[in-house]
């Protein structure tokens, strides 16, 4: 993703977010790299909505400030482990991350944010897969798999 944007956010602003109940708690300081809407059948469940939104950042950037979240983890359809991190009181997912601690970056749940993200840059993947009558944006980037 191309330096600058922000995604609603203004430049190195501290972001919070947190569970449902308020459980968990969570803050992002790094600027965030993509923003993925994903159309899969696991984001959809994961949802309960028509896609899952992902905000990619540094994995230095996340720090937890309240709360003991509790890690699921599953297959991904490329065959590498997802590490699900969700409040064990309300379940709502909170992020996700590779099962190598030393990758760069993990994927914020953008609806677990205390403010909303700007999804007019977002990137959608698993196009293939979207509900039938969902229209991507015109322009969007978009695939119809996981990009590389």
């Amino acid at each position: 993703m191309a330096a600058g944007r922000t995604f609603g956010f203004r430049e190195a602003a501290m972001r919070t977010g947190g569970c449902q109940c308020g459980a968990v708690r969570y803050e992002v300081s790094a600027e965030p790299l993509a923003l993925y809407i994903c159309h899969c059948l696991e984001c959809r469940k994961q949802s309960a909505s028509a896609f899952g939104m992902s905000l990619e950042i540094p994995r230095s950037g996340l720090r937890l400030v309240a709360g003991a979240p509790k890690v699921w983890t599953r297959e991904a359809d490329s065959g590498r482990k997802v590490r699900c991190v969700f409040c064990p009181d309300c379940g709502s997912r909170l992020w996700h991350e590779g099962d190598d601690p030393e990758a760069g970056f993990l994927t914020v749940k953008a609806g677990s944010l205390d403010d909303p993200v700007d999804v007019s840059e977002a990137i959608h993947i698993w196009t293939a897969r979207k509900m039938p009558g969902l229209a991507i944006p015109p322009g969007a980037r978009s695939f119809p798999g996981e990009p590389e």
